[in-house]
């Protein structure tokens, strides 16, 4: 089997440009690397006919980006006109979208090509990517551990080397965590960054699609490709940047904080001594380290769970056996229809968190829990703003573990948000945040940690994020040994 998925993109660019390969040879290398690790349930759709289609057509035009002819994976909440999308539910087993996310509309005009829909936690709820409707993920570094959750799908995929680029989602560390478990780069990119339009949405004020990639440039290429403000989206923002600018520049002199809350007993030991190698790297360079504090970080998880599941079920209201997905098939009447469907349709998880949702948003309860934690996760966001009138960047873990066992505490309905206690104040605060490699355990499981920037200053983070990566220089690669 061919290697060439294994190179950088620019390699693979000058190879495409030179004639030596083609974009019909990446595909089908890529679908040859799906097929050898499908145990790891990476996918829930292909897309080989279509992807092998769209290969020869992209053989007859002009190399345009250096994402061109790049095979790419896409979690499966965003929307794929004519290719299933079924956020890895039952209530969405058999739904074919007419029309396409904005982000895939900007994946096909720089092309890139998608060979395949990855799993995922059932409506992105979930931290291990084991509450999908069509089983549980593996992780590529080993075969009997979870990839982190929601998009453990695009993760593994990535982190196993099938594809070079896969897009997840973001609501409360659901790219970061999972980056983090599979040794790869992710980025929740500054919320408005990128378009929402076509992403199924969990929470509406929380989601952000964003890249995972397998080092710190090619994600930033590939923000590059999809951010910009659209008119189907009206919390989206018209930026124009290339996110690739600073990477290379001296970080030296940069002012950087660590959350106290962030250096905590609860994290584990081999988390915490990665972290520390990184910071006397940083002090080598001259950088500022201070430890800080932010009010209200450590409220972060009780606020997310008001505000993601208030959200989550007004959101998934819609999913009501009428108007599209599944519908139970023999109702006594219309109530008994919204309620068979929604029994058989939805999971565990997410018919949890919907009850927990609309009790949260009946009546006076909206005053008493929703409207109230809204007005405190702006003071927590206004005291992250206040961290960077005074530094550069903010650093820190990006989970309290290392990557765990399948089937560990899967009923355990406070566990899939303490996964994400590190990661859930970014998206709170409506901040980029992103997932850098920085080591191993010593079961050799990939340890990651946090670069989180002010609102829009992603390119920051990739500067800090690339000179990081560069002095460590870890090969990345699980390979063929997965401890089965």
């Amino acid at each position: 089997m061919s290697k060439y998925l294994d190179l950088d993109l620019i390699e693979i660019n000058n190879l495409l440009k030179n004639k030596v390969i083609t974009p019909t040879d990446l595909v089908l290398e890529c679908f040859d690397r799906i097929e050898k690790n499908k145990d790891l349930n990476c996918f829930i759709t292909l897309n080989k006919e279509e992807a092998l289609k769209r290969a020869k057509e992209l053989e007859k035009l002009e190399i345009t980006s250096l994402t061109y002819g790049i095979p790419i994976a896409i979690k499966d909440n965003i929307v794929t006109k004519d290719l299933r999308t079924t956020a890895a539910s039952k209530m969405l087993e058999n739904f074919i979208p007419i029309y396409d996310a904005d982000v895939i509309k900007k994946i096909n005009d720089s092309g890139m090509i998608i060979v395949g829909k990855t799993n995922m936690d059932e409506f992105a709820m979930g931290s291990s990517t084991q509450t999908s409707y069509f089983g549980h993920t593996k992780n590529p570094w080993n075969k009997k551990l979870v990839p982190g959750g929601s998009s453990g799908g695009s993760a593994a995929a990535v982190g196993s080397r099938i594809t070079p680029i896969a897009l997840g989602s973001d609501t409360g560390g659901s790219i970061r965590q999972p980056s983090s478990f599979c040794g790869i780069v992710g980025l929740k990119p500054t919320y408005g960054r990128v378009s929402r339009y076509g992403l199924i949405a969990f929470a509406s004020s929380l989601d952000q699609i964003g890249p995972m990639t397998r080092n710190v440039y090619e994600n930033a290429v590939v923000l590059n490709t999809i951010c910009g403000k659209s008119e189907n989206d009206l919390t989206s923002f018209n930026t124009k940047e290339d996110f690739t600018r600073l990477i290379d520049s001296d970080i030296t002199g940069m002012k950087i904080a660590i959350p106290k809350f962030y250096v905590n007993d609860a994290i584990d030991k081999e988390i915490i001594d990665k972290l520390d190698s990184v910071v006397q790297i940083l002090k080598s360079k001259n950088c500022t380290i201070d430890y800080v504090d932010i009010d209200y970080i450590d409220k972060a998880v009780p606020l997310y769970q008001i505000i993601a599941m208030g959200e989550a079920s007004s959101n998934l209201a819609r999913f009501d056996g009428v108007r599209y997905g599944y519908s139970y098939e023999d109702p006594e009447n219309i109530d008994d229809l919204y309620l068979k469907t929604r029994r058989f349709g939805f999971g565990n998880e997410v018919k949890r968190r919907i009850m927990i949702g609309s009790y949260l948003l009946s009546g006076e309860n909206a005053t008493t829990y929703y409207n109230k934690a809204m007005a405190i996760r702006n003071k927590m966001r206004n005291s992250f703003l206040d961290v960077f009138k005074n530094y550069d960047l903010i650093i820190g873990p990006t989970a309290t573990t290392k990557a765990y066992k399948l089937g560990a505490d899967l009923d355990d309905a406070v566990k899939t948000f303490m996964d994400d206690i590190l990661t859930i104040p970014v998206n709170m605060a409506g901040l980029p945040g992103m997932n850098l490699p920085i080591g191993f355990s010593n079961d050799h499981l990939p340890i990651g940690m946090q670069i989180i920037g002010a609102p829009f200053d992603e390119a920051k983070i990739y500067q800090l994020g690339s000179f990081i990566e560069k002095e460590l220089n870890l090969d990345l690669n699980p390979g063929g040994d997965t401890n089965e």
